[in-house]
């Protein structure tokens, strides 16, 4: 159940963030608002992870999964171009995620 909650607020997280772009400063209250409210659920159902899943494993997993997922929609949908240190840097990061979630025997307390 932890780790679906944890996907649901990277989903959630990709969808904030975009949102808060879509703002454009706060120019069009009704993206930002939204955002605001959309990462007030992701930090609630962050906490019900915490007491499920060790905090450095679900906050690096949340962290790095939501900046790739941005990344990509940076790319796909406001038509940014990525460089090769973006690029590597995004390798890196999925790189740490998948090393974290699955082989780390960090446990809860």
């Amino acid at each position: 159940m932890a780790w679906f909650l944890l996907i649901v607020c990277i989903v959630l997280e990709t969808i904030s963030t975009t949102l808060l772009k879509l703002s454009n400063g706060f120019a069009k209250p009704f993206f930002g608002i939204s955002s605001i409210a959309i990462f007030a659920v992701i930090f609630y159902l962050l906490s019900i992870v915490f007491k499920q899943l060790p905090v450095g494993v679900a906050y690096a997993v949340w962290g790095g999964l939501g900046m790739v997922l941005i990344a990509i929609i940076g790319i796909v949908v406001f038509a940014e171009k990525p460089d090769i240190p973006a690029i590597i840097g995004i390798t890196m990061i999925i790189s740490g995620v998948l090393i974290m979630g699955f082989f780390s025997k960090m446990n809860v307390h």
